[in-house]
């Protein structure tokens, strides 16, 4: 696990290194710019033409060390400050003053961008304001140039705490980041133009996380990260855990096939499917391990009749967790169903799609997962796209984009849920918790079913005794990490929802 952190909780690291620990600034500059060093002869050897961009602040003082450090190595190198030389921080004069002293060439203003690599030191973490007049120039030469860039601690011009750009920014091949990942380095569209992201140590004591019970996290380590529940080797189908999933209407009979499959490949035990009539037999002949119940699908405004009733209610009481909404449709017929899903006797909860749909249409659903509210679900985790969250929250998505890690922590302050909102970094927030950023998964997931996918390993893995939380944590990295391994051996033009479940296997 590692801590994801704003410009204000890393300048405080740096802060506290300096001030209660001894390290100073120049100590911390000099090991930046080591590993960057280091990372920049690690990929591209040191046969190359390299040009510096430093600005005024100590990223470009991290810049200019680079340049010398890379010198020593024998490497061509050139610095271009771009910063104004009145403005230069302490530690950037001392470092702009050594290069002088090793007759490193230095030009004021971009004097060309004929380079093998271009190092953007221009800004760092510092960019509060939109970029303009001689840095934004700077930044457009940089991207127009065909060099390969590599950024210090942040590609000029995102902003570090939300991945907004701030009027322009430089588009990054590698970017290495120091001690910590920075959120901006993760949110679109920021994490567009960072590249490859190498997180390197720089000599922050991790005292200063260690204890940390607030702010971001993700996880980067497989080995370290994905754990799994432990499975017995005296176990049997019951011991894996038992999941009802109530999903498919007449016309969208693929949703709960996905989401039944996506829960036996993650190691539930068995999968009982409530489900629309017309979807029996393809459910039999596809996945022949499942039980299957029916009801009548119509749009006619009836309930469900006495035998459907029961049989839903047998299903519940069968159960050790129930998933709901997967292609249920927003039908009358549909609403009865969430009804008595709602009141699910205690068992956990996962609500996704359509169920999310109606629980938007109708506030008194919504409002039995307030906290204090008369509920019987013991633990419920909610699974929206950003569509869907914005059509919960009653407000417009292109709102809640710009904060959407705020917005997140909002609705579980209000409500009792894990939520995993889905989105091209799905963030899982529950109040109490530690906000999770999810670093695994790609644009190739982007395809019709591989939310359904995400909704059955999550109830795969509470049907095996994991919490709502971390189920819907683990769930997230293990789906991304099996999407990756899809795009990785095909590309992500060709990744289909199924092949997200078949890739399981490879966790």
């Amino acid at each position: 696990m590692e801590y994801v952190l704003t410009a204000a909780e890393m300048k405080k690291c740096d802060e506290t290194a300096i001030r209660e620990y001894g390290i100073s600034s120049l100590v911390l500059m000099e090991r930046a710019a080591l590993e960057t060093a280091n990372a920049i002869t690690d990929k591209y050897g040191t046969d190359i033409f390299v040009g510096v961009m430093a600005g005024s602040g100590n990223n470009g003082g991290d810049g200019i060390a680079v340049a010398r450090i890379l010198q020593e190595r024998g490497v061509r190198v050139e610095i271009n400050m771009v910063g104004e030389a009145k403005k230069l921080t302490g530690e950037t004069r001392t470092q702009l003053e050594t290069a002088k002293k090793l007759q490193i060439p230095i030009f004021y203003g971009v004097e060309h961008t004929l380079y093998d690599v271009i190092v953007d030191a221009v800004f760092g973490i510092g960019v509060t304001r939109a970029v303009e007049g001689r840095y934004r120039k700077a930044i457009e030469e940089i991207n127009a140039s065909k060099a390969s860039v590599v950024a210090v601690d942040m590609p000029s011009g995102v902003n570090t705490d939300d991945g907004s750009i701030m009027g322009c920014a430089v588009k990054a091949d590698m970017t290495v980041t120091f001690a910590y990942r920075k959120r901006g380095l993760m949110l679109y569209p920021g994490a567009s133009c960072a590249g490859e992201v190498r997180c390197v140590p720089i000599g922050i004591p991790h005292t200063l996380t260690d204890e940390k019970r607030t702010g971001v996290v993700t996880f980067t380590d497989k080995e370290k990260d994905l754990r799994l529940p432990a499975r017995s080797r005296s176990g049997n189908k019951g011991t894996f855990g038992k999941v009802l999933l109530v999903a498919g209407s007449r016309s969208m009979g693929g949703a709960c096939q996905l989401s039944a499959l996506a829960a036996y490949r993650i190691g539930a035990g068995m999968v009982r499917v409530f489900t629309a009539q017309e979807n029996r037999e393809s459910l039999l002949r596809k996945l022949p391990e499942a039980i299957i119940d029916t009801y009548a699908d119509a749009d006619d405004g009836e309930p469900l009749k006495a035998a459907e009733r029961q049989a839903l209610l047998d299903g519940i009481a069968w159960a050790d967790v129930i998933a709901a909404g997967p292609g249920l449709s927003v039908s009358p017929r549909a609403l009865d169903i969430m009804r008595i899903v709602m009141d699910a006797g205690g068992k956990p909860l996962v609500l996704d799609a359509d169920a999310l749909n109606l629980l938007s249409k109708h506030d008194e659903l919504l409002e039995k997962l307030r906290f204090g509210a008369d509920r019987s679900a013991a633990d419920v985790v909610l699974t929206p796209h950003i569509g869907e969250f914005s059509r919960l929250m009653k407000y417009p998505a292109a709102e809640m984009k710009k904060d959407i890690l705020g917005v997140c922590k909002a609705f579980t302050k209000k409500y009792d849920v894990s939520l995993v909102c889905k989105d091209a970094r799905t963030v899982i927030t529950k109040r109490g918790k530690l906000t999770y950023l999810n670093s695994s998964g790609n644009d190739g997931m982007a395809t019709a079913g591989s939310g359904d996918v995400l909704t059955g390993i999550i109830s795969g893995l509470l049907a095996q005794g994991m919490s709502g939380f971390e189920a819907s944590v683990i769930g997230a990295y293990a789906h991304g990490l099996a999407g990756d391994y899809a795009r990785d051996n095909a590309s992500s033009y060709y990744i289909m929802a199924q092949d997200i479940i078949h890739s399981l296997k490879y966790l």
